[in-house]
């Protein structure tokens, strides 16, 4: 199901989705002091393209150690982001999850979009898993 959920997001706007994220993620890493941004764009977009059977975790969790994103730098740059961004994008999402809501056969594409809106909200510090993986090492 994971297949055919993510070929059918693909093809309907999960690759325009996943470009768009990793253009921010170039305009980002262009100002060097966006480096952190840029990652978390390029981990959403990756998670754009394909969303269904991963899920989004903390670092901390998988490797069971602090890294910079993962830290009290990661936190600020968290807060930083959700501020200039994440709101903002997150809303995009949600607006989108409620359109798909409507239809019956939108309903599994609302929930990707809440995932999306999840994730924006807060992704420095964060890895796309599949959702075997995220379970085995929880």
């Amino acid at each position: 199901m994971s297949f055919i959920g993510n070929l059918l997001w693909f093809v309907l706007g999960g690759f325009l989705m996943g470009l768009g994220w990793w253009f921010a993620g170039l305009l980002c890493a262009i100002t060097i002091v966006g480096l952190p941004w840029a990652k978390a764009c390029f981990v959403i977009g990756q998670f754009a393209f394909l969303p269904f059977g991963k899920e989004a975790v903390s670092r901390e969790v998988m490797t069971g150690a602090n890294d910079i994103g993962t830290g009290v730098l990661g936190t600020i740059g968290n807060v930083i982001w959700f501020v200039v961004a994440g709101i903002w994008l997150a809303i995009g999402h949600i607006a989108s999850a409620l359109c798909c809501f409507i239809t019956i056969i939108g309903i599994p594409f609302g929930i990707q979009h809440l995932k999306l809106a999840a994730l924006t909200l807060a992704p420095v510090g964060k890895t796309i898993v599949s959702k075997n993986a995220a379970r085995v090492g929880a």
